[in-house]
């Protein structure tokens, strides 16, 4: 056997042990985790275009539609990421579990924050949550009468009045408020946590970051809220025509 080979066989035995290696995982965790965060604020960015107007948020929609090829290779590498990041975090959980004696889970919890304790759970309830989101609004598999809206003024697909009748259900309205609470409080932790992957553990910058990452968490949470409860407020309503 060569040397070239016996040391792409070495690189390859480096590369697998590393992402089996608990610091490994928590790495893949972050780095997803990170990815997934900024799918989280563009999206919330497009979607709070309803507060503009019915073309505004169709036209983007249409915009999103029209990368075709482009739209689908991008869903399948974030739904890969989220993949990852669950499987990730779960492993990790049960190995934790697994690992810890009883005296050092019971000291630990009195130090560790509600949020951090609950990070499987709260991730497990995102999830289910987004497996409805898509078979809500994207794959209009829940709703299928969203199917027959006819295409707005301008010759979109009207995203804006399927939007806004999905929210005027106050049941679905109160999934969402629920989900992207707890999504909020997901990502309280999961920013903080992320710094101190990357070995920022200095007691100064970990307090900085700890309200950076509550401040974030809100933004996020109060941005995503706004829009069931502009519904159901009737700050956003039904253009003329549609029922």
């Amino acid at each position: 056997m060569s040397t070239a080979e016996l040391d792409q066989i070495s690189t390859s035995k480096s590369s697998v042990g590393f992402t089996t290696s608990s610091i490994g995982k928590k790495a893949l965790m972050a780095v997803t985790g990170v990815l997934l965060l900024g799918f989280v604020i563009v999206h919330l960015m497009g979607n709070l275009q309803i507060f503009s107007s019915q073309e505004k948020l169709n036209h983007y929609a249409e915009t999103l539609q029209s990368l075709g090829a482009l739209k689908w290779t991008f869903r399948i590498f974030m739904l890969a990421f989220f993949g990852i990041h669950i499987w990730k975090g779960v492993v990790l959980w049960l190995q934790n579990k697994m690992a810890r004696p009883v005296s050092y889970v019971r000291q630990e919890t009195i130090q560790a924050s509600l949020a951090s304790r609950t990070m499987i759970w709260t991730g497990l309830v995102i999830f289910f949550f987004v497996v409805y989101h898509l078979l809500h609004f994207t794959l209009i598999v829940t709703n299928p009468e969203y199917a027959s809206l006819p295409l707005d003024p301008h010759g979109y697909k009207d995203v804006y009045s399927m939007v806004v009748l999905g929210f005027s259900n106050g049941w679905i309205s109160a999934v969402y408020l629920i989900a992207v609470s707890l999504m909020a409080y997901h990502l309280s932790h999961a920013t903080e946590s992320f710094f101190q992957t990357l070995g920022l553990n200095n007691e100064k910058y970990l307090k900085r970051l700890k309200v950076l990452s509550y401040l974030l968490a809100t933004v996020l949470w109060l941005g995503y809220i706004s829009i069931p409860l502009g519904v159901l407020f009737k700050v956003v309503t039904l253009p003329g025509g549609v029922h």
